[in-house]
């Protein structure tokens, strides 16, 4: 109970810090829009169009968040916590989409570079990354290391800040030197940044969705934890994934001794319990079996019959 609690503590954070996010990201998304069109700063209009990016994403995040609280019912037996990852996978996509967009963007600026009004988009630039500084501490209140959802809202306005670091740089080349290439260049260096934490935020939302197994659980390690609960002879069919950010569930087979009794079972399945929830997995599924219980030839039996040929 007491690991439910903080998880729905750490979740209605979560939440909250995802909705201030949105809207203060939306409403400077505006100023720097209008911005952009006065100052004709092609630069501007595009970070305005990544915050655009960003408050869509921290939206979905708010939603995905709200929508995942609905209890689990017949029809969805995990509830909806699942649309957190889904939402982070949209999120990185549009990561992606968005650097490739900046790559197109900075080309046609490095062939023609516009006449910008440097010290208008220097002073927007700059009230813009106070606006993703504090915005960005805001979310880093948050889980951003475990729950994947924010932690992609998270690289977003990274992604954003940077951007108004490139800006701001562009600006000052721009107002001293006259040097017009600073501004696609600054752009590029943010397109690269934007698209490495995308692709990363995919991958892992991606990994999540083909029920892959967490990152920090090694299989083996648990197989051994597994084994070594006494009473429990060998381990097979073991499945390990992640329901949504900081929730693992585990199921197996695990053979015992026959002619154990119900009682001495529940006691069996308890220490097995015990012993998976130090290692972040709560939602455990065992089936305790006999040597003569028939099997199919599934991946940990292969596994099993390989390691002790192996060893041999």
């Amino acid at each position: 109970m007491g690991h439910d609690h903080g998880h729905n503590h750490a979740h209605s954070a979560n939440k909250k810090a995802l909705i201030i996010s949105f809207f203060i990201t939306f409403t400077y998304m505006l100023v720097e829009a209008v911005g952009g069109l006065l100052t004709n700063s092609l630069a501007l209009l595009s970070d305005a169009g990544h915050m655009l990016s960003d408050a869509i994403s921290l939206g979905v995040g708010a939603l995905a968040f709200s929508i995942g609280e609905k209890v689990a019912n017949y029809s969805k037996t995990y509830g909806y916590k699942r649309l957190e990852i889904l939402a982070a996978l949209f999120n990185g996509v549009t990561l992606c989409l968005i650097a490739i967009f900046i790559f197109y963007e900075a080309y046609q600026r490095f062939v023609d570079p516009p006449e910008v009004a440097s010290i208008g988009m220097l002073t927007i630039a700059t009230i813009g990354l106070f606006v993703n500084l504090f915005v960005a501490w805001i979310l880093m209140r948050g889980d951003t290391k475990e729950n994947l959802n924010l932690r992609a809202a998270f690289l977003h306005v990274l992604g954003d800040l940077l951007g108004s670091v490139g800006a701001i740089t562009a600006a000052l080349l721009i107002l001293f030197f006259g040097w017009g290439w600073a501004d696609p260049l600054a752009s590029v260096i943010v397109a690269v940044l934007v698209l490495v934490s995308g692709w990363r935020v995919t991958k892992d939302s991606f990994h999540v969705l083909m029920e892959g197994t967490p990152k920090q659980i090694d299989i083996e390690d648990i197989v051994e934890i597994i084994k070594n609960v006494s009473g429990v002879a060998k381990v097979h069919d073991l499945h390990v994934w992640t329901i949504t950010s900081g929730q693992n569930a585990l199921s197996c087979h695990a053979v015992v001794d026959g002619s154990l009794t119900i009682q001495e079972s529940e006691e069996l399945l308890q220490a097995l319990e015990h012993a998976l929830a130090h290692k972040g997995i709560d939602h455990v599924t065992i089936q305790l079996e006999s040597d003569e219980h028939p099997h199919d030839d599934a991946l940990m039996c292969r596994w099993e019959h390989a390691h002790e040929h192996q060893h041999k």
